[in-house]
């Protein structure tokens, strides 16, 4: 379940109250339930996955995509892997950890592990979303936002593209103030 932070202490645990505090970003969030297929969960336990394991897993949720297919254009998705074993993992993911845009919506679905994101507001504010398995979210075309992964350094991620060439990062150069449940040696 999703865990809203904002500058000034303030935690939101409720979607209600979290889709809210969004709502001036146009942010969407949601919850897509994982269901109970064992072998997906068996997956999703596994710290790395091999190609083959990766298509499985997308097929198996495959039918999230087809719903915003058919909805807001989708075409391509990904599944990204996070896992401290990762060579170099903190140089993978330092370029996440400053504020960016994107031309194009991002679209994730985490399936395990948790990510954040971090949004500059209209009003300046800062907040940090952490995100839960079975969270999906939606951030507009020229979100002002950032992103890392938790202390845990675990995440499965599915990533939805109209086009991947609208993900390449717009940096603004804003500095980030407000960082709590990001990793802070990133």
């Amino acid at each position: 379940m999703a865990i809203l932070k904002l500058e000034d202490g303030t935690v939101y645990t409720e979607f209600k109250d979290i889709a809210q505090e969004l709502a001036s970003l146009k942010v969407q969030l949601n919850r897509w339930t994982l269901g109970d297929n064992p072998q997906l969960h068996r997956l999703l336990a596994k710290d790395s996955l091999n190609k083959e394991e990766e298509e499985e897993v997308l097929k198996t949720l495959d039918g999230y995509f087809e719903q915003i297919k058919e909805t807001a254009g989708y075409q391509r998705r990904d599944l990204v892997v996070v896992h401290p074993e990762i060579p170099n993992l903190d140089a993978l993911l330092k370029d996440y950890v400053k504020i960016h845009t994107h031309a194009d919506d991002e679209v994730r679905y985490i399936i395990d592990g948790e990510s954040v994101f971090g949004f500059v507001r209209p009003d300046d504010s800062q907040v940090e979303l952490t995100l839960q398995a079975e969270d999906y979210i939606n951030l507009p075309a020229g979100t002002i936002h950032w992103g890392c992964v938790t202390p845990a350094r675990r995440l499965k991620a599915i990533r939805y593209f109209t086009s991947p060439e609208g993900w390449a990062a717009n940096y603004t150069g804003t500095a980030i103030r407000f960082r709590q449940a990001a990793l802070e040696t990133v």
